[in-house]
């Protein structure tokens, strides 16, 4: 089993800056994947924001390409999403993911369906 802590969400203006980290323990040996998923009301759709796999290759949601950069320390078993130039509209819970194993299709780092652990979540609130 593999714990998912989260930490680092808050309000920010338009604009600005946050970097969230998630923080994984347990039985974190071996190759894992992660990605960062955000839910912007209970009941919508979870999105696929940005991923790593164990090999490095990283995958991006086309609405965060550029702002948002996804980084896996894999000394400290920490996932780091550093989002830059926020919107209104990136305002949501966001959620860090992993799997254990192997890379997994590039196609598919961004379905939350290949992920089998999950964070509590974090808010992350961008005002105008």
């Amino acid at each position: 089993q593999v714990q998912l802590m989260e930490s680092g969400g808050g309000s920010v203006q338009a604009g600005g800056s946050l970097r969230l980290s998630c923080a994984a323990s347990g039985n974190t040996y071996g190759e894992r994947c992660m990605g960062g998923f955000r839910q912007p009301a209970p009941g919508k759709t979870r999105e696929g924001v940005a991923a790593i796999d164990s090999d490095g290759r990283t995958s991006y949601a086309d609405s965060v390409k550029g702002r948002f950069t996804i980084s896996q320390d894999s000394a400290s078993n920490t996932l780091q999403r550093q989002m830059n130039s926020l919107k209104p509209e990136d305002t949501a819970m966001y959620y860090c993911a992993a799997v254990d194993g192997g890379p997994v299709p590039l196609s598919q780092l961004l379905a939350a369906g290949t992920y089998n652990y999950w964070g509590q979540g974090i808010q992350v609130t961008v005002s105008s």
